[in-house]
């Protein structure tokens, strides 16, 4: 195990096994240099400890709550990068993170939500996990997720 599987540790972290698709894609593909990891949702051992939109409103999953989601999210897609790497001190760079939020029609605090998988990059690759990055809301998502993170890679040989 190389630094960045050594700092997850250190984080009090665990890196799931990679999340089996949904439907008729694949988790990760190497192309090249990058990596380009599906949407991934915040699934703890096959669950989804939450679902429903997001917002202020009573009965809605909090900003808050959603924000440790996309953490979740951002541990999952680090697991797909690694099933096609091996190795993850390989990761010179994350690209690009997009963020899917399923959105109460009044919320607009996408950005603060997706900051959640944002941070946890930041956390886990240091420099090297600073991204550009989209925050969208949408209307639903699979499986009822609150929010979903789909990011790009750049690695090294």
């Amino acid at each position: 195990m190389g630094a960045v599987e050594d700092r997850i540790r250190e984080l009090g972290l665990t890196l799931p096994d990679v999340v089996p698709p949904l439907a008729s894609y694949t988790p990760a593909v190497l192309d090249g240099s990058r990596v380009f990891v599906s949407g991934q949702l915040p699934l703890v051992d096959g669950e989804l400890p939450e679902t429903g939109p997001v917002g202020e409103l009573v009965g809605l999953v909090t900003p808050e709550r959603a924000a440790q989601l996309a953490a979740v999210c951002a541990l999952n897609a680090v697991a797909a990068v690694r099933s096609v790497v091996g190795d993850l001190d390989r990761v010179e760079r994350v690209v690009k993170v997009t963020g899917f939020v399923a959105s109460d029609p009044s919320f607009t605090g996408q950005p603060g939500v997706i900051n959640g998988a944002s941070d946890l990059f930041g956390k886990i690759f240091g420099d090297a996990g600073v991204h550009a990055r989209s925050a969208v809301g949408v209307a639903a998502l699979p499986l009822g997720a609150p929010v979903e993170v789909e990011v790009i890679v750049h690695v090294r040989d």
